[in-house]
C-alpha cells in the first residue's frame, strides 16, 4: 500500500527563515509508474521527483547534478521553478534560451534563489523542449506558520497530491511524430501521486507490493488541506473525492476566500489547495482526476482510459480494500474560477480599473499546422538567451534577436494582455502573478477582486489579465501544453532592460556557473544538445 508516492526532500519544523541546501540528481532510470516499464528521467531516482518543502521566508540553494546518459532522450537540461518570482535572480528561472543555456551532461549547476515571502504551492520541471514529459517534474511547497486561512484546516502534512499524464514513448520520439502527423500525443495513462493504470496493462510485482493505486490516509473528524499539483504536459484534470466537498482556498500560491464545490478543473501547471473534511462514514472513497485532452480508446490511444486515474482516500479503521462505489464520473458543482477572490491581505483589485499603460492583444493561429503563431510569429528559441542579451545592453525592441518574438515592457507599467480564445491553452507567465479580469467565455470584466494566479486557460471568448511590471528580467509567456510550446506558442517579455544592469537597484545576480553555461553548451556535440 502507498500512503503517498512521493520522495520528500524535507519536511521542516517551523523555525526562523534560513538558507536550505538541497541536492537534486537528474538521472536516467527504468521505472513503471503505470505498470509499463520504460527508461525515463527520474529526479533523485523517483517519479515524480522529490517534493521540496520549506517555510515562508526561506532561501534555497539547489545543487543540480546532470548525470543524464540515455541517448534516446535529451541529455542537457534546465529546470524552471514554477511560480517563484525570482526577483534579481532571473538567471535561475530556468527556461532554455530565455534565461539560460542548457546545462550539459556531467555538470553541476546551483539554482540559488529567495522564496521572498511567497507561500503556497509551486513546482519544478525541465524547461528544455518537451523534456519534462519524460519525467523531470516535482512539487515544491512553501508553508506559512501564520497562515491567515489556517483556521480552516487541522492537517497539512502528507497531503500533497500530484496529477500527471504519462507516456510510454520517449518525448523526442513523440514530438517527432507530432510534427509529422499534426496529432498532439495522447497519454497512455493518468497518474495520481505517480501511480496509475492503462487499458490491458499488467500489474507488475512492484505495483502489487505497493498497491494498484495511491492511498491517502485520513482520520474521521479531521479537516485536511489537500495541495493539488497538475504536473501535466497536456491535459487538464477534473479532481474530486466521492461523497466529499472541496473548499478551494488557494490558486497558484495565492490564497483566496474559500468556495465550496464538488469538483475542480485543474489545468496543466495550475495548483490549488482545497480543504476536505473527513466527515463521512469510515470507509474507502475514490479520489478521481480524469484527464482530458485526447480521445480514449478506440478513437485515440488504445491504452488510455481517463477513468482509471484514481486514488483511494482511506479512513482510519477502514478495510484495506478498493472503494465499492461505481466509477460513474464526476458529479456535483464545478468550481467557477470567477467566484474566487483573493483574501484581503493579498490586496485584491490592486491594479485598478483605469486604462493600462501597455496593452497587448495576442492572436493565436495555426496557418501551418501543427505549428502555432502568435500575431503571425511562431516562437523559435533564440541562439543567445534573452537575459544575456539584456545584460549585454539590448534595450530597444530592435536590439533583440529575434526582435519580433520579444515584447518590451517598461518599469512599473500596468500591463494588460488579451488573448482571443482558440482551443484550451493554459497560459503561464513567468516572474509574476496576474489578475484574470476577464474569464474565458465571459463578457464580465472584474477590476475589484479578480482571481490571481500564474496560469489561466485560454478557452473561448477573450481571456484578459493584468500584471504590474515590477520585476525586471526576462520572462516567458507561453502555453503550458508542452507540445504546443515546442510548436511555437510563446512570446518573451523583456522587462525594464536598463534596470537589470550592474549598479542599479534591481541589477541581476549572475553567478559564475551561469556565465559558463553558454560556452560549455555551445561546445557540445549535437547529440548532447
Amino acid at each position: 500500500m502507498l500512503p503517498i508516492a512521493l520522495g520528500l526532500v524535507a519536511l521542516l519544523p517551523f523555525a526562523a527563515a534560513e538558507l536550505r541546501n538541497f541536492v537534486l540528481n537528474i538521472e536516467n532510470k527504468v521505472l513503471a509508474p503505470d505498470g509499463f516499464e520504460r527508461a525515463m528521467i527520474a529526479p533523485n531516482g523517483t517519479y515524480p521527483g522529490p517534493t521540496f518543502m520549506v517555510q515562508k521566508g526561506d532561501s534555497v540553494d539547489i545543487a543540480m547534478n546532470n548525470v543524464l546518459n540515455d541517448p534516446t532522450m535529451r541529455q542537457s537540461v534546465s529546470i524552471h521553478w514554477h511560480g517563484f518570482f525570482q526577483a534579481r535572480t532571473s538567471y535561475a528561472d530556468g527556461p532554455s534560451f530565455v534565461n539560460q543555456c542548457p546545462i550539459p551532461p556531467n555538470t553541476t549547476f546551483h539554482y540559488a534563489f529567495d522564496t521572498a515571502g511567497q507561500t503556497g504551492n509551486y513546482w519544478y520541471h525541465s524547461h528544455l523542449s518537451t523534456q519534462y514529459c519524460d519525467g523531470l517534474r516535482g512539487a515544491f511547497v512553501v508553508y506559512d506558520p501564520n497562515d491567515p486561512l489556517g483556521d480552516l484546516y487541522d492537517v497539512d502534512e502528507s497531503t500533497v497530491i500530484t496529477l500527471s499524464d504519462w507516456y510510454h514513448t520517449v518525448a523526442p520520439e513523440a514530438q517527432a511524430t507530432f510534427f509529422q502527423s499534426g496529432t498532439v500525443p495522447i497519454p497512455d495513462s493518468g497518474l495520481i501521486n505517480g501511480v496509475g493504470r492503462y487499458i490491458g496493462g499488467t500489474i507488475d510485482i512492484v505495483i502489487l507490493a505497493r498497491g494498484p493505486y495511491a492511498v491517502i490516509n485520513v482520520v474521521q473528524g479531521k479537516r485536511y488541506r489537500f495541495r493539488v499539483f497538475a504536473l501535466s504536459c497536456r491535459p487538464f484534470f477534473t479532481w474530486s473525492i466521492d461523497n466529499h466537498n472541496l473548499t478551494v482556498m488557494e490558486f497558484d500560491g495565492v490564497e483566496h476566500d474559500p468556495v465550496t464545490v464538488q469538483n475542480v478543473d485543474v489545468y496543466a501547471a495550475q495548483r490549488i489547495s482545497a480543504v476536505v473534511e473527513a466527515n463521512q462514514p469510515v470507509a474507502n472513497y475514490w479520489m478521481r482526476a480524469p484527464p482530458t485532452g485526447g480521445a480514449p480508446a478506440p478513437a485515440g490511444n488504445p491504452n488510455f482510459n481517463p477513468n482509471l486515474t484514481l486514488a483511494i482516500v482511506r479512513y482510519a479503521g477502514a478495510p484495506v480494500a478498493e472503494p465499492t462505489s461505481n466509477n460513474t464520473g464526476i458529479v456535483g458543482t464545478k468550481l467557477d474560477d470567477a467566484n474566487m477572490h483573493p483574501i484581503a491581505s493579498e490586496n485584491p483589485g490592486k491594479l485598478g480599473s483605469g486604462p493600462p499603460d501597455i496593452f497587448f492583444e495576442l492572436n493565436i493561429a495555426q496557418p501551418n499546422p501543427p505549428f502555432f503563431d502568435i500575431n503571425n510569429i511562431s516562437y523559435i528559441s533564440p541562439t543567445v538567451p534573452v537575459l544575456l542579451q539584456i545584460l549585454s545592453g539590448a534595450a530597444q525592441p530592435t536590439d533583440f534577436l529575434p526582435s519580433d518574438q520579444v515584447l518590451l515592457i517598461t518599469p512599473n507599467a500596468t500591463i494588460e494582455v488579451s488573448i482571443p480564445g482558440t482551443g484550451a491553452h493554459p497560459f503561464h507567465l513567468h516572474g509574476h502573478n496576474f489578475d484574470v479580469i476577464r474569464q474565458p467565455n465571459s463578457n464580465v470584466t472584474n477590476f475589484v477582486n479578480p482571481p490571481r494566479r500564474d496560469v489561466t486557460p485560454i478557452n473561448g471568448g477573450n481571456t484578459t489579465f493584468r500584471f504590474k511590471a515590477d520585476n525586471p528580467g526576462a520572462w516567458f509567456l507561453h502555453c503550458h501544453i508542452d507540445w504546443h510550446l515546442e510548436a511555437g506558442l510563446a512570446v518573451v517579455f523583456a522587462e525594464s532592460p536598463s534596470l537589470n544592469l550592474p549598479g542599479t537597484p534591481f541589477s541581476q545576480t549572475t553567478p559564475q556557473d551561469w556565465e559558463a553555461l553558454c560556452p560549455d553548451y555551445n561546445a557540445l556535440q549535437p547529440e548532447f544538445q
